[in-house]
């Protein structure tokens, strides 16, 4: 059975969750439809600002909103929130621990529009900001849940965010918890640890390893930051060949950098190989076009676990199914399927 497909879960999600939040207001740059706001603006259009193509005013005007008691969610490419305007992100919003939401749309290799729009390195680059929590949708469920996190933080919050047609990978009752990972197979050779669209990867290709007598404890991981949860360095130590990383990212600074900082840390001793850019810009293709050149689709998982076990275990493409198992009945996502 296929996992179901929901059509811009955030949209009506968002709506639905800000009814009785007054405080809450979005700002967009030029990019409202795009980043799926469009119809939050008809529905408040009194708490919607339209910012235009000033980023960097956008993130000093939402610290502005911040510090007189509103909740502003800044919402656009994911890309022009730290590149274009980090400076104010740091020194406005994150130097003074404010409580606005970034919710960056279409990260890493999402996007066909080539490196001006590709953000590879916002994960580094926000771990490494103080005061900064960095969160990730993986599934339909976690678009929708991950109002609830963010909400909760005393502080800035930057989502890498999916948009459009979303897979439900995660059952609706199991919502996103702040630093707590998914535990999604359970195996003693390797651990796999995959973020954001990698994860939906990793469980094709998990299918497949296993078939060939291959366990795999594979964790999902939502929370970059803080990065806490004590089921991360259980399964790093129980992993008898070791660990293997993927995420929709530069493989500098990210999820194997977080999680090369445990093993090391901890002592433990185990090899780790990491799927991901590796130290490279991407290009303007489409999202199934670049995870196939640069090795973030699921045959490259298996190519990175068949590294960490030094054999070659004769896998076909063709193995990895695009069908996933539905954590529930396929439900009513028609009902968000309405044009912006």
């Amino acid at each position: 059975m296929s996992a179901e497909i929901v059509v811009r879960p955030h949209v009506q999600s968002f709506i639905d969750w800000a009814r009785d939040k007054p405080e809450v207001v979005v700002l967009a740059a030029d990019l409202t439809n795009s980043s799926e706001v469009g119809r939050w603006r008809d529905t408040y259009p009194d708490r919607f600002f339209s910012m235009g193509m000033a980023e960097q005013n956008m993130l000093s005007f939402a610290a502005g909103l911040a510090r007189e008691g509103y909740t502003p969610f800044i919402h656009t490419f994911a890309v022009f929130i730290y590149r274009r305007a980090y400076d104010q992100l740091a020194m406005s919003v994150a130097y003074p621990n404010l409580r606005v939401r970034m919710i960056g749309f279409l990260p890493g290799i999402l996007t066909p529009g080539g490196v001006t729009h590709q953000a590879i390195e916002d994960v580094a680059i926000l771990r490494a900001t103080p005061n900064m929590t960095v969160l990730e949708t993986g599934d339909a469920t976690e678009v929708e849940s991950v109002l609830d996190v963010a909400q909760a933080v005393d502080g800035p919050v930057y989502v890498r965010m999916l948009r459009g047609a979303v897979p439900r990978l995660f059952p609706r009752d199991d919502p996103m918890r702040l630093d707590r990972v998914r535990v999604l197979g359970d195996g003693p050779d390797v651990a796999l640890v995959t973020a954001g669209i990698e994860t939906e990867e990793g469980m094709r290709a998990v299918r497949a390893l296993e078939r060939r007598g291959v366990g795999i404890r594979h964790l999902h991981v939502s929370t970059h930051k803080p990065f806490d949860d004590p089921e991360i360095l259980s399964t790093l130590a129980g992993s008898r060949a070791g660990v293997v990383t993927a995420e929709n990212h530069t493989i500098v600074g990210g999820l194997g950098s977080a999680v090369a900082e445990k093993i090391a840390e901890a002592g433990l001793g185990k090899r780790l190989v990491r799927v991901g850019l590796q130290d490279t810009y991407a290009h303007g293709a489409s999202r199934e076009h670049l995870a196939r050149e640069h090795g973030l689709d699921a045959l490259g998982i298996v190519g990175a676990v068949e590294r960490l076990l030094g054999e070659h275990l004769g896998i076909d493409p063709a193995e990895m199914s695009d069908e996933l198992p539905a954590p529930e009945p396929a439900a009513a996502s028609a009902e968000r399927s309405d044009s912006l």
